[in-house]
């Protein structure tokens, strides 16, 4: 078997390192990541997975690891910002609230469909001017759901997590595991 990652996250790869999992291949999927009308966070976020699994193209002896993360704010979903500014915005509607993170997962070996999601409850302290500024500056919020990557710089602004840490960084390590098992996928023995 050979494992696909249907994701270009850096974060992502380094997680499955955490396993000893090296992905033999890595095809991110271009999906539209456009939530539907009223589409609840959780709903969305799986959705999400199962369509980025579905989009990428596998053999018969290939495993598909596909994620995504979502920042819900009440049942506002906070997707990637475009911009400096609605990077911005996200941040001072998280500032001194807590906010769900959710990171869903699904694997896929052939026709079989393996999914779960993890919800994590974040605190973000409250923001002052030079944070939001010295955050934005730092170009760190690029790329990342509602905003902020809590591995880097926005750690030193989230005094608080109630789950899984490696979810809110975009996969959750443990229940990776147990779906790659569940596929297949020799985590816990030596490849062959």
């Amino acid at each position: 078997m050979k494992l696909v990652l249907g994701s270009g996250s850096p974060r992502r790869l380094e997680l499955l390192a955490q396993l000893g999992v090296v992905p033999d291949d890595i095809r991110p999927p271009d999906i539209d990541e456009t939530p539907l009308p009223g589409e609840q966070p959780r709903p969305y976020c799986a959705r999400m997975a199962r369509e980025k699994a579905a989009a990428v193209t596998a053999a018969a002896d290939e495993i598909v690891l596909c994620a995504d993360t979502t920042v819900a704010l009440g049942r506002r979903i906070l997707g990637k910002p475009e911009d400096a500014g609605q990077a911005a915005e996200f941040l001072w509607a998280l500032s001194g609230r807590r906010h769900r993170v959710v990171t869903a997962i699904a694997v896929k070996a052939g026709d079989r469909l393996w999914q779960k999601d993890v919800v994590t409850q974040v605190r973000m302290k409250c923001l002052s001017d030079d944070e939001v500024n010295g955050y934005l500056a730092s170009n760190d919020w690029q790329g990342k759901a509602g905003g902020y990557g809590i591995q880097g710089l926005a750690g030193a602004l989230v005094p608080w997590i109630q789950g899984s840490y490696s979810a809110v960084m975009g996969l959750p390590v443990a229940e990776t595991a147990t779906l790659l098992t569940a596929a297949g996928w020799p985590i816990w023995k030596e490849r062959q």
